[in-house]
């Protein structure tokens, strides 16, 4: 449980005005029942990290925070997709593919999409941020702070945090919503290299965060993360 003085420096940070949550890749054919990676969509479930993920987007919701889904999918005929790297050519194998319109690149429950919420896609690289729509976006609703939420642990949710953190935003990781493989592979990861860019937390921090009154409501003086 984190300290009265660390949430309250949380609290400090993540002002819904501008402050956004990304979920990753938490769409069908990853994290759900049919999905092309079974055990990374089995860490996910068993870890409570998309449950959590689903927490942390309804209380979102409630609270006005802006919600931004980042999908990562694919044409049918791979026009424009990377074929650079291992990671692509087995995945252009695998038995469920994310064709752009399909069942498998919808965002998975139980995490709900509300109107209001923005779906980012893209059908290269490795990043959600890198070469799409998502940092302009950010620039665009005001977002100073990214709180960064899914899949995986491996490749996707470390490249959005370095990519957040180059662009100058303060990145946030609620460590129990995010997931990778195999499991011990992701608490390591983020203590020896996501805790020294970003500000690492707890889903109940963060909706901690969010029941409170933020900034001179708050009667909190500016604060530096924890």
């Amino acid at each position: 449980m984190p300290s009265r003085r660390s949430q309250e420096q949380l609290t400090e940070l993540l002002d819904p005005a501008t402050t956004v949550l990304l979920t990753v890749e938490c769409q069908q054919g990853v994290v759900g029942p049919y999905s092309a990676l079974p055990e990374l969509a089995a860490a996910a479930r068993s870890s409570g990290a998309l449950a959590n993920v689903a927490r942390l987007v309804a209380a979102a919701h409630e609270r006005g925070v802006q919600v931004m889904h980042a999908v990562a999918e694919s044409r049918p005929d791979g026009r424009g997709g990377n074929h650079n790297a291992r990671l692509f050519r087995a995945a252009a194998r695998l038995p469920v593919q994310q064709y752009t319109g399909s069942t498998a690149v919808r965002v998975a429950p139980p995490i709900e999409v509300a109107d209001e919420d923005l779906v980012v896609r893209r059908l290269h690289g490795l990043s959600p941020l890198a070469g799409t729509d998502v940092d302009p976006l950010l620039r665009n609703l005001g977002c100073r702070v990214l709180v960064v939420t899914g899949v995986s642990a491996n490749i996707a949710i470390p490249n959005a945090v370095f990519d957040a953190v180059n662009l100058g935003y303060t990145a946030v990781v609620p460590a129990d919503a995010i997931a990778g493989v195999p499991a011990d592979y992701t608490p390591a990861m983020v203590r020896n290299t996501l805790a020294l860019v970003a500000t690492v937390t707890t889903t109940d921090a963060v909706l901690g965060s969010w029941k409170r009154p933020h900034g001179r409501a708050a009667g909190l003086g500016a604060a530096t993360p924890a």
